[in-house]
């Protein structure tokens, strides 16, 4: 049985300094994944104007 990935892509930049949105499929939490050439690589919590988290709802296009 196959099990789905808990995280998607939902968008990318770049190619050697690259941007990447992850979407948590349990939580809706948005995630901002940025990497260069030299190895570096980080990663946070989206937040709104308001510093709440970025939430996809988890019905939505990520089904």
């Amino acid at each position: 049985m196959k099990t789905q990935e808990r995280f998607v892509e939902t968008y990318r930049h770049g190619i050697a300094n690259t941007q990447v949105i992850l979407v948590d499929r349990e939580t809706g939490v948005n995630y901002l994944m940025a990497s260069n050439t030299l190895g570096a690589m980080g990663i946070c919590v989206l937040v709104d104007a308001q510093g709440n988290p970025v939430v996809t709802p988890v019905e939505s296009e990520l089904e």
